[in-house]
């Protein structure tokens, strides 16, 4: 990304409210089509929204619910809180969900968004307290506890680590911070260290070897708990950047940081954003994978660009050292200007145009993604206050 000159949020502010505007009526019509009864849809197809039968996991309703948070912390309308309360307090049951490493994407975005909201002693507050310490609890209890190496392991089972579950060790990290055990605080620091060991790359002899570089897989012996190799599921290679997965790198790390205060881990944030603005279009927005062979005629992924901004607007207040903190504020505004164009403006039923679930399998191609519009409505909503 060229960053030449600062950007001037002042110029971009009325874009990004009509963006925000769009946004909550998108959502909006979607609730009459997808009740609180019925399971949250994952993409569009044709620019409508769809649920498919070939569930990996039901990881996404947090983002939906998440949604309707962010429109009544905007507009301040009883409807929307009242239909996040509702949306939210249908999840409850996945707290104790040991099939999932997602439960960070399903309550840190419900649950802690209403807990923030609340005034201490209110009876509600302790409902959500609960279900935070106990969703993060669970989630602990996929700890992989062999070898020399732990981590929170992923739905495909105990020899698996995926770049994803930087995102969901935030809410065993939060179950610590609102009373649960010293035991969650110290696996998910112990995670986030395993991670950024195996997936996170750095600069060396290897021609996939560049500073900040994220896989999205290790393999590990499930037995005898040795690391064995690299491997993807949704990137073009175990050897090349899967763009989502550098996103939920820069974002997971730079709250790791915030709840560890460890340097270590604020270092790998910015290894990872300086890899996102060294190698990425100038618009923003990266190919699906840094390292696909069809470039440029490859997908975008507008869900990345939307992940990379929100963490780019964080990294921009904190005691960064590899670059100012004014570069990742006018990179996030850059992203944010072309995201809130004409051109990912979303297509049918979706908010955000130009996403990409899964390239490999052809799940969600050049569609909106529920997370996508979830990461780009937080990221203008923070921007915007």
């Amino acid at each position: 990304m060229k960053l030449s000159k600062a950007v001037n949020i002042d110029d971009l502010r009325p874009q990004f409210l009509r963006a925000f505007e769009f946004g909550t009526v998108q959502l909006e019509r979607m609730i009459p089509k997808w009740p609180v009864n019925k399971p949250a849809p994952i993409f569009t197809e044709n620019g409508i929204w769809t649920r498919p039968e070939y569930m990996w996991t039901d990881w996404c309703p947090g983002f939906y619910a998440g949604m309707m948070w962010l429109a009544f912390e905007r507009t301040g309308e009883k409807e929307w809180r009242d239909n996040a309360e509702k949306y939210t307090r249908a999840l409850e049951h996945r707290k104790f969900d040991r099939d999932v490493h997602d439960l960070g994407f399903i309550f840190m975005s419900t649950a802690d968004r209403w807990y923030r909201l609340l005034e201490d002693g209110d009876p509600v507050k302790q409902w959500l307290k609960d279900i935070l310490v106990t969703a993060g609890t669970v989630q602990s209890f996929r700890w992989k506890d062999t070898g020399s190496d732990h981590y929170i392991y992923s739905f495909n089972g105990p020899q698996s680590l995926f770049i994803d579950i930087m995102m969901n060790i935030r809410v065993i990290f939060r179950a610590h911070q609102l009373g649960g055990s010293r035991e969650l605080f110290d696996k998910a620091m112990t995670h986030a260290r395993t991670t950024e060991k195996y997936l996170i790359q750095k600069d060396g002899p290897r021609i996939f070897d560049r500073d900040g570089l994220t896989v999205h897989e290790g393999i590990f012996n499930p037995v005898r708990g040795e690391f064995r190799c690299l491997s993807t599921q949704q990137g073009y290679s175990p050897f090349t950047c899967w763009a989502r997965g550098l996103g939920w790198a820069m974002y997971g790390y730079a709250d790791t940081f915030v709840y560890t205060g460890d340097a270590f881990f604020l270092d790998v944030a910015e290894r990872c954003a300086g890899y996102y603005l060294d190698n990425t279009p100038d618009n923003g927005v990266p190919y699906w994978d840094y390292g696909a062979s069809g470039i440029p005629d490859e997908p975008l992924d507008s869900s990345a660009a939307a992940i990379a901004a929100g963490a780019l607007w964080k990294l921009k207040d904190m005691a960064v050292t590899r670059r100012s903190g004014d570069v990742y504020r006018n990179a996030a505004l850059k992203i944010l200007a072309t995201l809130t164009g004409d051109e990912f403006r979303g297509k049918g039923e979706g908010i955000l145009a130009h996403g990409v679930y899964h390239r490999p399998q052809g799940w969600g191609v050049d569609e909106s993604v529920m997370w996508g519009d979830y990461f780009f409505m937080e990221t203008l909503h923070e921007v915007l206050r």
